[in-house]
């Protein structure tokens, strides 16, 4: 389990006994809470399969915003690694618009942002993205969506916050997680030394089949 992701849910231990019953107080308090897919789920395959969604296909131009890289790993709840699972993420541009034909803001697109993007976790359950910092949506704090498909199992949906977001307290979606998991949604993105990149933040998944969907809301 990655560093700050780890310290994380060290945090949280002890404090959500009272949302479920004994057998499973344990695994509640180290799974990875999940939320509604949101109404922007891409309608169609996008034309770009990979993991950069600041590099568009036939462009040398990077997309607006701070780029970011997100990486972690996919773990279940005995912390073994779960290899060859397919993570997807997407979310809206650095001008707050969303790649997506029910998106009708009005908002500029920033044609240099892919806006959604996809890998297979390594031996090691490892996952990779270049993106950027998320940024607000109208109504919403900062925050990317994710998704991990498992074979014969319903595909885990949630989303990544940013830690200390001053927006993140007056989100419907975020604080809709009991406070005691709230800290599992987070990811601090931090200053690096990096070509590209400006910034690097770590999220884990930690999965299971129980509970899913607990905390999700039909919420963009």
């Amino acid at each position: 389990m990655s560093q700050p992701s780890g310290r994380r849910r060290q945090l949280v231990l002890g404090g959500t006994a009272a949302l479920v019953s004994a057998p499973l107080a344990a695994a509640q308090r180290t799974l990875t809470p999940s939320q509604m897919l949101g109404p922007f789920y891409p309608v169609t395959p996008p034309l770009h399969k990979d993991n950069d969604l600041t590099l568009v296909e036939g462009s040398k131009v990077r997309a607006a915003g701070q780029i970011a890289d997100l990486s972690g790993r996919v773990l279940d709840l005995d912390g073994r690694p779960l290899a060859g699972l397919r993570v997807e993420i997407w979310q809206c541009d650095a001008n707050g618009r969303y790649r997506h034909p029910r998106d009708r803001g009005g908002l500029e697109e920033d044609p240099n942002f892919q806006g959604f993007g996809h890998t297979i976790t390594d031996a090691e359950g490892r996952y990779r993205f270049r993106t950027i910092r998320p940024v607000p949506y109208p109504g919403r704090t900062p925050h990317i969506h994710a998704a991990v498909f498992q074979e014969a199992a319903r595909p885990f949906v949630t989303q990544i916050y940013v830690a200390g977001e001053p927006l993140n307290l007056r989100d419907g979606l975020f604080t809709r997680v009991p406070e005691a998991l709230r800290p599992l949604l987070l990811a601090d993105f931090v200053a690096v030394d990096d070509p590209v990149a400006e910034l690097a933040a770590e999220f884990d998944f930690v999965l299971s089949p129980v509970l899913a969907g607990l905390f999700e809301a039909h919420t963009a």
